[in-house]
């Protein structure tokens, strides 16, 4: 119990947590950027398909 309470006062912990935190903010941020990039290349490739059938 002791080194729990020791963990806890201790400035390294604080370090983990922010580190942490900030991964899981990089981590939202390019979960988006991905859903974004594949709608927009399932969207070009939709209107490419329909352009191409219409040509044919």
């Amino acid at each position: 119990m002791t080194h729990i309470v020791e963990l806890m006062r201790s400035t390294r912990a604080a370090t983990a947590v922010e580190y942490g935190l900030i991964l899981a903010l990089i981590f939202v941020a390019a979960s988006v950027a991905m859903t974004n990039v594949g709608r927009s290349a399932s969207s070009m490739w939709n209107n490419v398909a329909s352009k191409s059938t219409s040509v044919l």
